[in-house]
């Protein structure tokens, strides 16, 4: 065991990243980011969603470095009294999951469709990816709002908070897929042609073992680095879909949510109910965006 880890930290990806301060810092940031987020329940000084210790009487205090902040309540508290430091902590959870659940799916459908479309070809392929363009067309956002849509439409009034969350991941999912799809199919049109790709038809192995057992691995790396591009944008997406109020409910609100119930109170002199949202949604999505562009760089073989 201790011999992997010292090869894995020796490889030329950890090398790469040790030689690279904005990587280091990027992932410092994210980490931290991450720990806060899923470890809010012990990290955060209150639960401000627990309605047994919310006082309306702490409503609107500013941060703990002004005047009439107190130490209590880091970054000052909302409208209803709730801590904004620990708001913070589980809107990035939320955020973060809607994201990353997002991005799992759109891998999910895009990497299937891109291997069946590249390595079966033919009218297979041109239908795929007619579909993928139609797609691309469209902003994400567009699609995601029309998904949302539909969803309210057909779901009664009462269970929207409850489909808010999956209805939100799959119209972020639905709208990113194409990308992958497109990624996918031109590196298996590739990849198809190799030898060892026509070695494994000689010996008689099925179509959908050579695309997964063979061909798959070798198509990730591009993939992998449009994901860790796409979490950002799925993170925007969810964001932009909370502030124009078709995203999650305000019982457990993203960052979104929280930049849009601090707008009210922008120009009234409650900045920080907004702008700390702001700024912890920038910090979240400049951090993986960094992340994403020394990926790129590391993995592509052209610049090593």
């Amino acid at each position: 065991m201790k011999a992997v880890l010292i090869r894995w930290w020796d490889s030329d990806l950890m090398w790469s990243w040790r030689h690279t301060p904005v990587a280091v810092a990027a992932t410092v940031m994210f980490v931290l980011m991450m720990v806060g987020a899923f470890g809010a329940g012990w990290v955060a000084p209150h639960n401000p969603f627990d309605l047994a210790t919310v006082n309306l009487i702490d409503a609107l205090l500013p941060p703990a470095w002004l005047e009439g902040g107190t130490p209590d309540y880091l970054l000052g508290t909302d409208s209803q009294g709730r801590d904004l430091y620990s708001a913070l902590l589980y809107g990035t959870r939320v955020s973060l999951l809607i994201g990353l659940a997002s991005v799992a799916l759109s891998m999910l459908i895009g990497i299937g469709l891109g291997l069946l479309s590249g390595y079966a070809g033919g009218r297979v392929d041109a239908f795929i990816m007619r579909v993928a363009d139609v797609q691309l067309s469209f902003p994400a956002i567009l699609i995601a709002l029309l998904i949302d849509g539909v969803a309210r439409a057909v779901v009664s009034a009462g269970d929207h908070d409850v489909i808010a969350f999956p209805v939100l991941v799959g119209a972020i999912a639905l709208a990113g897929w194409p990308q992958y799809a497109r990624t996918v199919r031109g590196s298996t049109l590739v990849e198809k042609n190799r030898e060892y790709v026509q070695a494994a038809r000689v010996i008689g192995i099925s179509s959908g073992a050579i695309m997964f057992r063979h061909v798959l691995p070798n198509v990730m790396g591009p993939v992998l680095v449009l994901a860790t591009v796409h979490l950002a944008t799925a993170i925007i997406t969810e964001a932009t879909l909370s502030f124009l109020g078709v995203g999650v409910p305000p019982t457990s609100p993203s960052l979104g949510t929280l930049i849009r119930v601090g707008n009210d109170f922008l120009f009234s002199g409650e900045w920080w109910i907004t702008i700390f949202p702001g700024l912890a949604l920038v910090l979240l999505v400049l951090s993986v965006n960094l992340l994403g562009d020394w990926l790129r760089d590391a993995l592509n073989p052209r610049l090593s």
